[in-house]
């Protein structure tokens, strides 16, 4: 009991002498000369200045500024072009979409994985980066080679995102000068 209470007091010492340590011998509120005496004028300073924050203000309500992968027409374009694979992973935060093992129906033994990652928002032929890979196998998942594609069908799959990405971002446009 002694030293769980000596520990307690331990404690509070050192995080009390670290708080006072951290103020670089600054006392909390400063020189009363620089700051004005009315609240509402020191609240609006200080937030001006990038210090403190305001749980709730009741005044204004304004939404945040949020950006939504249906608005980013690269990114829509490209999950329509691989629609009829089954996705792995797709990280819109993170700019990346990984499809899982997609088999023709003509070719059982042949195997195809893409990953697509975002370079940047623009439709510009540099803006993604995309990888194939394709899984050969004797017979069913045995004695499986796993090698990354040929440049047909990075090229193939570039061309046809930039060409949905362009027409959607064209509709938007259009959308935006009717309102």
């Amino acid at each position: 009991m002694i030293k769980t209470k000596n520990l307690k007091i331990l404690s509070f010492i050192t995080i009390f002498s670290f708080l006072l340590l951290s103020c670089n011998g600054k006392l909390p509120g400063g020189d009363a000369r620089k700051n004005p005496a009315n609240p509402e004028l020191r609240v609006k300073k200080n937030l001006e200045e990038g210090r403190g924050f305001k749980i709730m203000d009741l005044k204004k309500k304004q939404g945040g500024v949020f950006e939504f992968a249906s608005s980013n027409e690269l990114w829509r374009a490209s999950l329509d072009v691989i629609d009829f694979m089954p996705l792995a992973s797709v990280n819109y935060s993170g700019g990346i979409i990984i499809t899982d093992w997609y088999t023709n129906e003509n070719k059982q033994n042949e195997s195809v994985k893409i990953s697509i990652r975002f370079l940047t928002n623009e439709i510009r032929s540099d803006a993604l980066d995309i990888k194939t890979f394709t899984r050969k196998c004797e017979t069913s998942l045995v004695n499986c080679k796993y090698l990354k594609s040929n440049n047909n069908l990075v090229n193939e799959l570039k061309k046809e995102i930039l060409k949905k990405a362009t027409l959607y971002k064209e509709q938007n446009s259009e959308k935006s000068k009717k309102n």
